[in-house]
């Protein structure tokens, strides 16, 4: 509410709330930022990866004997038991892990390193099984963090090259040298 303030000449004003602490301007931050952390978390998301395991030896012998159709069908079972085996912790890695590679530009190492800091807090187990069961392009990923660190630091080819292999960054030699090569 507006709260009157008298003069000591008399006059009176108005004193306005600043438009940061009215209730629409809240409500909007609220629903903007619901939305942010929605998308962050990938939800709207059409992206869907599917894993496939090793099939079991029972299953490889049973599917030599079998004909095509049973063959198809067999593996087909086979990859629907394994994908509903894994724990619900390594789906949760997975699909935190592409979100980083997506979004950040991440390099294997150092999404490995996100997903068992204190802030995420998967298990190494899971962390391991989301980065080797990833659909990433590495060198991509490399590129992207090598144009961010041209453009917003004005890095050297060298110094990018020497971050992107750093501890923090964590992106292998081959990865670092396929950036550098490819900046414009």
């Amino acid at each position: 509410m507006a709260q009157k303030i008298i003069a000591a000449d008399g006059s009176v004003y108005v004193k306005k709330k600043p438009f940061y602490l009215r209730w629409w301007f809240i409500t909007l931050v609220i629903i903007f930022l619901l939305g942010g952390c929605a998308s962050m978390m990938g939800g709207g998301s059409k992206s869907y990866t599917t894993v496939s395991a090793p099939s079991s030896p029972a299953a490889a012998n049973s599917a030599a004997t079998s004909d095509s159709a049973t063959v198809d069908s067999s593996a087909a079972e086979s990859n629907a038991k394994q994908s509903d085996s894994v724990p619900s912790e390594y789906k949760s890695a997975l699909k935190k892990a592409e979100s980083y590679s997506r979004t950040m530009h991440m390099s294997k190492q150092g999404i490995y390193n996100q997903l068992t800091s204190e802030f995420e807090q998967f298990t190494p187990e899971a962390a391991q099984y989301a980065v080797d069961n990833m659909k990433a392009d590495w060198n991509a990923n490399a590129l992207e963090k090598a144009k961010s660190y041209q453009k917003t630091m004005n890095m050297s080819p060298e110094a990018i090259r020497s971050q992107l292999t750093s501890s923090f960054e964590g992106f292998t030699e081959e990865e670092a040298d396929y950036a550098v090569s490819h900046l414009s």
